[in-house]
């Protein structure tokens, strides 16, 4: 299952995520999402965990945990990296 995961300190590393990950399982890979002409870390990243149900625990665990100072947002990535659409009013 691929795991969004934002609102993260501009400090933290992939070795950060890991270990936060980790205890609940296997991670396929971890990407954390940067700006490509800066450099600056956006703030959100991905993890990829093979077993449904070890991801679907640390979603439930980590989201909302206090990570220096800022609440984490843990979820289910959207698949195609298709952001949702909010309905029009018309």
């Amino acid at each position: 299952m691929n795991i969004y995961v934002g609102n993260l300190p501009f400090n933290i590393t992939e070795e950060d995520l890991k270990a936060m990950f980790e205890e609940f399982g296997n991670i396929e890979s971890i990407k954390l999402i940067s700006d490509r002409f800066s450099g600056q870390k956006k703030g959100f990243g991905f993890v990829e965990m093979p077993d449904n149900s070890e991801a679907d625990r640390a979603i439930k665990a980590l989201n909302g945990r206090l990570v220096n100072g800022k609440n984490i947002k843990v979820n289910q990535a959207n698949p195609g990296g298709k952001r949702q659409s909010k309905p029009k009013r018309h």
